[in-house]
């Protein structure tokens, strides 16, 4: 199915409009791992001096400013602004849009109704709530979908997607607690990773080497929990033995609140989430 799919989105064209950061992580992505054609997609950018750095990283796709121009001929459109530009992008590229073209979108915060509304047409919507480590094909997208949008369009998505890491669906009513977790979740971990680098050079360890210790156990424990399927806390357990130095660790973070801090975290992540909505 993968490979049938990867086909067809090869012949597609494709528009990404708004190719910041998670547009460009997820272009570059797309071309590196040749599921689209560099020269059928049309990616866009807010400024002439965006067009003329884009172009130096010499990825063989056609880039500009024109919205409406990388919409004209598009069969897959990739959504990237910022969720406050969005009703002024979809203003723009109204004219060009025709109810067989799929949108994709990894605008944050914004509904997939919104997007129809704006349109006034019945074109098929999936929103996606990617992450950064899509960078290195070790993302986690979530996918929902619109009023009009069907299987084989979750199924473009989802190949899009699988591209660059792993993929669930979800409602749309969730995509805000994802974004909340797993958008938002690598900064939380890189201030975890961080921490636990800092406690190794606190201790005696050189730098570089606590870092890779930490970085290399944090991506094993994630592993196990991921190739296992046990719960987080059996692997836990099976770390910590009676009166061990493990348990004197997790003492300090039980007292620190840093389970209930993480949680907070989320909690108020996915929050922002939701109010972006209305900042649009």
């Amino acid at each position: 199915m993968k490979t049938t799919l990867s086909n067809k989105l090869l012949n597609k064209r494709l528009a990404v409009i708004g190719t910041g950061k998670i547009g460009g992580i997820l272009l570059r992505a797309f071309l590196k791992h040749k599921l689209v054609q560099p020269k059928r997609v049309h990616a866009t950018v807010l400024y002439a001096d965006e067009v003329r750095a884009l172009a130096k990283q010499k990825l063989g796709v056609r880039i500009s400013t024109d919205n409406r121009a990388a919409v004209r001929h598009a069969d897959v459109i990739l959504l990237a602004v910022k969720p406050q530009a969005i009703r002024e992008v979809l203003e723009d590229i109204k004219p060009e849009m025709k109810p067989g073209k799929l949108i994709i979108s990894v605008v944050a915060s914004i509904p997939t109704q919104l997007i129809e509304k704006q349109l006034g047409l019945d074109v098929p919507v999936v929103r996606a709530m990617p992450n950064t480590p899509c960078a290195i094909g070790c993302g986690m997208t979530a996918l929902a979908k619109g009023t009009h949008a069907r299987k084989e369009h979750m199924e473009i998505a989802r190949a899009m997607f699988e591209a660059v890491g792993r993929v669930v669906v979800v409602e749309e009513k969730q995509i805000d607690a994802v974004t909340g977790l797993s958008a938002s979740g690598p900064a939380f971990i890189y201030i975890l990773l961080e921490s636990l680098a800092e406690g190794g050079v606190k201790v005696g360890l050189p730098r570089d080497i606590s870092t890779l210790l930490a970085a290399q156990t944090m991506m094993g424990a994630a592993r196990m929990v991921l190739d296992t399927g046990d719960h987080p806390a059996l692997l836990k357990d099976a770390v910590t033995t009676p009166a061990g130095s493990t348990m004197d660790g997790i003492l300090e973070l039980e007292d620190g609140k840093v389970r209930v801090t993480l949680i907070k975290a989320v909690m108020k992540a996915t929050q922002r989430a939701k109010e972006l909505v209305l900042e649009s």
